[in-house]
């Protein structure tokens, strides 16, 4: 019930945020080119990523699948939180991510100490979250994770 409700949040706030708040160009690829990529490469990985997930490339948004492979983060609701936790960690500060780690901890207080760990994590990696990833997509993924200390 409580991963509804947040899904059913982030559904009614995603529009709105990339509208107003997002300020980046929307990425010109498709999932397709994507998957032409060297099977090592970011480009591909996120091709996959998004094929497996049944996802489509969202406008301005693709930043953020891009860190759920750069951290092997899945989709579940709880691990999207974690992800929030990471990118807090990282050094990443906006409204929607305060919203985001302040309704997860409220909604999953037993899972406080995996929103921790992955706050560790993030304070770990080398500041990575404002990268232009449209421009790394021919890297390997090792490389990156390994370039910027991404456990």
């Amino acid at each position: 019930m409580k991963d509804k409700f947040i899904e059913k949040l982030y559904e009614v706030s995603k529009k709105p945020y990339q509208k107003f708040f997002k300020r980046n160009k929307p990425w010109t690829i498709t999932i397709s080119e994507l998957l032409q990529h060297k099977p090592e490469t970011l480009g591909f990985n996120l091709g996959c990523f998004l094929t497996e997930n049944h996802f489509d490339i969202q406008p301005k948004l693709e930043d953020h699948d891009v860190i759920h492979v750069l951290t092997k983060t899945g989709t579940s609701v709880q691990e999207e939180i974690g992800m929030q936790y990471y990118l807090l960690g990282n050094g990443k500060l906006s409204l929607y991510l305060y919203l985001v780690v302040l309704t997860g901890t409220c909604f999953y207080p037993t899972r406080f100490q995996y929103f921790i760990n992955e706050f560790k994590k993030g304070k770990l990696a080398h500041r990575f979250y404002q990268l232009d990833f449209s421009k790394m997509l021919h890297f390997p993924v090792s490389t990156i994770q390994s370039t910027f200390n991404i456990q």
